[in-house]
């Protein structure tokens, strides 16, 4: 469960309810009781519920009925059920619409892209990069935990990957190859992974490190090159990375890498998923 705190809640709700609802105060209907009832249109997983009912419950709203993050929803299925004032359901509407359209959308395509890889390749994960929208990342991460894979690296705190950019500042990469031993001296709680192409990587490999991260190695040859750098070092992570999306994740994952690298979920397309409201009796 990726957590959201008070603040994060309410920026979300003022980007659509600044101060109050004008149409139903203006229609003198703010104060009565009703009920909105959440469905989806297309089939899909759901993703962001514990953050619309975070908040429904901070606008007034009681949860009547909620389905979980992760869960298949077919077409014409409602997935959440929100009881209160008129006003109250009306401020969460669009906020909660907008969460669910967005992050379902995101859960529904990183799980395409689980369920082909694990087809051929069962211990291949998928793994989301840092090339999030800005200011979206927990949002994101919580559609992509939903959809069944993992965030690749939340930041730069997270994990030790050297890329090319890195080797220019310690004199390219033979002079980094010469300095290893001690770098991986200091990484005395973190592994050592490294980006590199195929003549790197087969150095990389016989120098010790922990794992590589290929950028755009064509699949044909991605799978020749597994077997070598297996046959170094069997317990070598590898991550494929660099133009995976779901028309190709499972020719990547049949190379036997460890996972892939990917951005693809976040440009999913957001659902088409609506509301109903209805009065109810005080």
């Amino acid at each position: 469960m990726v957590w959201f705190p008070a603040a994060r809640i309410d920026q979300l709700i003022s980007e659509d309810v600044p101060y109050l609802d004008l149409t139903s105060e203006v229609l003198g209907v703010a104060d009565q009781p009703g009920e909105m009832e959440y469905y989806t249109r297309e089939d899909c997983v759901l993703a962001g519920v514990e953050v619309v009912k975070a908040i429904a419950k901070h606008l007034g709203c009681t949860v009547a009925e909620a389905r979980a993050d992760g869960d298949r929803v077919i077409a014409g299925e409602s997935f959440m059920v929100l009881q209160g004032p008129a006003s109250a359901l009306h401020q969460v509407w669009k906020v909660g619409l907008n969460t669910f359209d967005h992050l379902s959308a995101v859960a529904t395509k990183t799980r395409q892209m689980v369920d082909a890889a694990h087809a051929v390749n069962p211990r291949c994960e998928i793994l989301t990069t840092r090339k999030s929208m800005p200011g979206a990342k927990d949002l994101l991460t919580l559609g992509v935990r939903a959809g069944g894979a993992w965030p690749h690296r939340l930041g730069l705190s997270e994990t030790v990957l050297v890329f090319d950019h890195h080797m220019e500042f310690m004199g390219g990469f033979d002079a980094f190859l010469e300095q290893l031993p001690a770098i991986k001296a200091r990484c005395v709680e973190k592994k050592l992974f490294v980006e590199a192409g195929e003549e790197q990587a087969l150095r990389l490999a016989k120098a010790g490190v922990d794992g590589i991260q290929f950028d755009k190695i064509p699949v044909d040859r991605l799978a020749g090159l597994v077997g070598e750098l297996r046959a170094i070092d069997p317990h070598l992570t590898l991550i494929a990375a660099g133009g995976i999306n779901p028309s190709n994740v499972a020719d990547y994952a049949a190379t036997g890498i460890d996972g892939v690298a990917t951005t693809a979920p976040f440009s999913a397309k957001p659902l088409d998923m609506s509301v109903r409201m209805r009065t109810k009796s005080a």
